[in-house]
């Protein structure tokens, strides 16, 4: 009986990281594009003020309140997500890695994998 699975190249790893890539670039495009017709909608005369610094507000700082100010479709959250998306796609990307290295039996590379990945989730985590 011949198996019908695929057998994991290299090639083939490359071809779904670019995918990923592809994807989530295009999904965090369009949620921003998204937010922004929304905040667009709601706050027609807005204008940007570049003399003065404003940092976000502490709603738009938490990954927690963000997901669910984009949830309930509020256009700022909406836009942060979007980001958040396009952010956590080269993480998306270097976690499959893992995997994929990991079904080519690949020891050495998974670990250094893995040992990327853990340095970016903690940068992450570190900024929450």
């Amino acid at each position: 009986m011949a198996n019908h699975r695929a057998a994991w190249t290299d090639e083939r790893a490359e071809q779904v990281i670019g995918e990923l890539l592809r994807v989530g670039v295009i999904l965090s495009v369009v949620v921003i594009l998204i937010g922004a017709v929304f905040y667009f909608l709601h706050h027609p005369a807005a204008r940007a003020n570049y003399r003065t610094f404003h940092s976000e507000p502490d709603d738009l700082r938490s990954i927690a309140r963000i997901a669910a100010g984009a949830v309930k479709l509020r256009p700022r959250e909406f836009i942060q997500f979007g980001l958040l998306l396009l952010l956590f796609t080269p993480v998306a990307r270097v976690a499959f890695s893992v995997f994929a290295f990991a079904a080519e039996r690949d020891r050495t590379y998974v670990i250094v994998t893995l040992i990327v990945l853990g340095i970016l989730i903690s940068s992450i985590v570190g900024h929450i």
